[in-house]
């Protein structure tokens, strides 16, 4: 495999394109991505246009991973959190193209966001997985913990109901109340 270039995207068109066509990929291929299948291209294209605006506002962090020049990957990081709970960030719409699955992009691209979490104070990540295929084993050997299952939470992209479970990761921190906190 050539090395993995993992970076922050900015929402220009060429980003956009590859970002949806990665999330409709995933989507066909059974992926509980909150979109159901078919995904419409435009509908894939809007979502990203909107995350990628949330990114270049700070509130999230949208990385690509890049196998000669081609994503072959994405996770967001979301920064923007209640008032109460500034020392958090949540791990979502992690993505691997088909193609590419099983070759540690997935990992690479969660370890990358985890420390972008430690760069901005945040000692706890959060996530949910669908149970029915989901990524709940690579999430258990990146450290995530198990803190839960809902029944019936979400569709699966093809219909039928599948459970959510929920992780939670501690990070390390020198202090768990950020300097800017009200004390």
């Amino acid at each position: 495999m050539s090395e993995l270039l993992i970076r922050p995207l900015a929402p220009d068109t060429g980003t956009v394109e590859a970002l949806a066509a990665l999330l409709v990929e995933t989507v066909a291929a059974g992926g509980s991505v909150t979109f159901m299948h078919p995904l419409a291209p435009d509908r894939a294209r809007a979502f990203w246009r909107a995350a990628l605006e949330g990114a270049a506002r700070g509130e999230r962090i949208v990385l690509g991973g890049f196998l000669d020049g081609v994503l072959a990957g994405t996770v967001t990081l979301q920064l923007a959190m209640p008032e109460n709970q500034p020392h958090r960030a949540e791990i979502a719409k992690m993505m691997t193209a088909v193609a590419w699955r099983g070759r540690g992009i997935a990992t690479a691209l969660l370890k990358k966001a985890e420390r972008l979490a430690l760069a901005h104070r945040r000692t706890l990540l959060v996530l949910d997985t669908a149970q029915d295929g989901g990524a709940g084993p690579l999430y258990e050997a990146c450290g995530f913990l198990p803190a839960g299952r809902i029944p019936g939470y979400a569709f699966k992209p093809q219909g039928g109901l599948t459970d959510t479970l929920l992780y939670w990761k501690p990070l390390p921190s020198a202090s768990a109340t950020p300097a800017d906190a009200p004390i």
